[in-house]
């Protein structure tokens, strides 16, 4: 990610975009593991103990699933930082392996894999829609500070975003088609393990 035609746009928009200060500060801070990942094991606490309550089969299901996404993170991107060995910003020390973004990385899944586990727990539409609206805030603010302090190129937020998306789609339509089969069996009659026979 040294080359291309991207390169010139993102290097420009990157000098237009760099002013660093406190709040970049903070919210760069946001997609630190020391922040994210804590987020993360509340939510997984609260849903796998919600799912083991009410008798969900496979209550551990979601929590872990989401748990090892989270571990795929770094599988993924540091291998990609070697690969494109693509130096820092100006307003960094000289450095390669910034493209794709950790901290980016760090903020998709452990925010996006919180919400889409509480998601299907919120009773009403208003609930879910707010918890949408700050998964997205929180990672557009850890986007907006890594660029605006100048710790990434807008390009390597991006790359993480597309990482994210991707991830999270795959998180979904697992948790989705192992869940809708789940309750396909108990409205069908199978007991599950938790509740015993119907």
């Amino acid at each position: 990610m040294t080359d291309g035609p991207l390169v010139g746009l993102d290097e420009t928009s990157s000098r237009a975009l760099v002013r660093p200060g406190r709040l970049s500060e903070l919210l760069a801070d946001l997609g630190n593991v020391q922040v994210a990942v804590p987020v993360l094991a509340v939510a997984l606490g609260y849903v796998t103990w919600r799912h083991r309550r009410i008798g969900t089969d496979q209550w551990w299901l979601p929590g872990v699933s989401a748990a090892l996404l989270m571990a795929l993170v770094p599988v993924l991107v540091i291998p990609l930082k070697v690969l494109t060995d693509r130096p820092g910003t100006p307003a960094v020390p000289p450095a390669t392996g910034y493209y794709p973004s950790g901290h980016t990385a760090t903020a998709a899944i452990a925010y996006g894999a919180a919400t889409l586990l509480l998601l299907p727990l919120l009773r009403s539409a208003g609930a879910r829609r707010a918890l949408l609206v700050v998964c997205a805030a929180l990672n557009l603010g850890v986007g907006f500070g890594l660029t605006r302090r100048g710790y990434h190129w807008p390009l390597d937020v991006l790359a993480s975003w597309c990482l994210g998306t991707i991830l999270l789609t795959a998180l979904w339509l697992f948790l989705s088609r192992r869940l809708s089969r789940s309750s396909r069996r108990t409205s069908a009659g199978t007991p599950s393990r938790r509740t015993g026979p119907s």
